[in-house]
């Protein structure tokens, strides 16, 4: 395309897209809510325009289809960023400056040929803003939000980063919403499967650990699928991403503070009212900080619970479940981190992506109980070797919870050997 016809056809959008937004006015229309009701009169803006281009008068739209998505995704979407939000192989999008757009598929980054300026930029963050009901402003540079496809958007304003502001698009894409269907994507074999469908419903308190985009999340709400449903399921979340099926679950996700400085909510709080709200399990959906020595302290009280944390080992994921509850203040001591981790957590699957992009469990420590020396101890379930999840030698703690419920776990595990 030619400069010419370049600037002809962005003069061409721009004027529908002005007539669809004085249409969306004039009905009253929530452009965000009413997707399909935008499109509809984006259609007829078209066509009008069509109807006009057979005088001669103006020129006519080369391609209908293609016109009226661009004006839905202007209008009613987020513009340039729609068609990879659009893309179900994108799985998250970032901008470093207005000329640098990136995306990952299947685990790689990928430089896109889209340039933006810089006040394409700032609309897309106030729109995006607009829809999740958080703000990003001088006092408070840095925001998480969650768009209403249930994408999660993390912005760091200009000045904090240099130059430009960085924006990073995490897209919700449900692979998985089971045990069994992670199988069928290579993340873990049908024993480990079975043996951690198991330790779920004989409640084991269960640790997963990786890096970014090990697909945490995924398995969590993969895990949180098998617990019982006469169980009674509360959350807490920065921003809301779990999604399973349960009949009893009550979720919630913290809150920035207001204008005046007031009415945070912050992860900590949350695990503590989560206590207060009757659970039979507690999910916790990220731990990075002070608020682990609460949910350490809910799990050492009976409260069967499950939670992700980035680590690069299960081994490393038990160390830093160690140095996260001394933030909480200086009265809080390793002699007492230590013991009540090694008490609390039972169980830690490892995750991590391999050469190609595919997201793997590496491997499933059991954590019997035991300390020496200020370090837990650990026993290998299951291993990865030579690029296979195998069985290995150790037995998952509290063999008492198993057959409770009617579980003998060294059958589940011999099926496994």
């Amino acid at each position: 395309m030619s400069v010419v016809a370049a600037d002809a056809h962005a003069d061409l959008v721009e004027s529908l897209d002005q007539r669809v937004r004085e249409a969306v006015r004039r009905e009253g229309v929530d452009p965000q809510r009413d997707a399909l009701v935008v499109r509809r009169l984006a259609e007829a803006v078209v066509l009008a325009h069509d109807e006009r281009s057979l005088t001669g008068v103006v020129a006519p739209v080369s391609d209908v289809d293609s016109m009226v998505g661009e004006l839905v995704a202007r209008v009613s979407g987020f513009g340039p960023l729609q068609q990879f939000l659009d893309d179900p192989a994108v799985e998250e999008i970032w901008i470093n400056d207005p000329s640098r757009v990136f995306v990952a598929r299947r685990g790689r980054h990928e430089l896109t040929n889209l340039m933006l300026t810089s006040a394409q930029v700032q609309e897309l963050v106030e729109r995006m803003l607009k829809a999740s009901g958080r703000r990003i402003d001088i006092s408070r540079p840095f925001v998480d939000a969650m768009l209403p496809e249930g994408h999660r958007l993390h912005v760091v304003l200009e000045g904090i980063s240099r130059g430009w502001t960085a924006v990073n698009i995490r897209k919700f894409i449900l692979t998985a919403a089971r045990l069994p269907e992670l199988v069928e994507l290579g993340t873990l074999t049908a024993p480990a499967a079975a043996f951690l469908e198991a330790s779920v419903r004989a409640g084991l308190n269960i640790l997963v650990a990786g890096g970014t985009q090990a697909g945490k999340t995924t398995f969590l709400n993969c895990l949180a699928a098998a617990i019982p449903g006469g169980d009674r399921v509360v959350s807490a979340e920065e921003v809301f991403e779990l999604r399973f099926p349960h009949p009893d679950w009550v979720a919630m996700q913290t809150r920035q503070s207001g204008l005046e400085g007031t009415g945070e909510i912050r992860l900590r709080d949350l695990v503590k009212e989560t206590l207060r709200m009757r659970p039979s399990r507690m999910l916790v959906g990220e731990v990075r900080a002070e608020e682990c020595l609460d949910l350490l302290l809910a799990l050492n009280a009976g409260v069967p619970g499950m939670c992700t944390l980035h680590a690069n080992s299960a081994r490393e994921a038990l160390v830093k479940m160690c140095t996260l509850p001394l933030l909480a203040g200086e009265n809080i001591s390793a002699r007492f981190v230590i013991p009540t981790v090694a008490a609390s957590v039972d169980l830690v699957v490892h995750l991590g992506i391999d050469q190609h992009g595919v997201r793997r469990v590496n491997e499933i420590m059991g954590v019997p109980g035991r300390v020496e020396h200020d370090v837990i101890e650990i026993e290998p379930i299951f291993e990865r070797r030579s690029g296979d999840l195998r069985r290995a030698g150790g037995m998952p703690p509290r063999p008492g919870n198993f057959e409770r419920i009617g579980i003998d776990i060294h059958s589940v595990l011999r099926g496994a050997d």
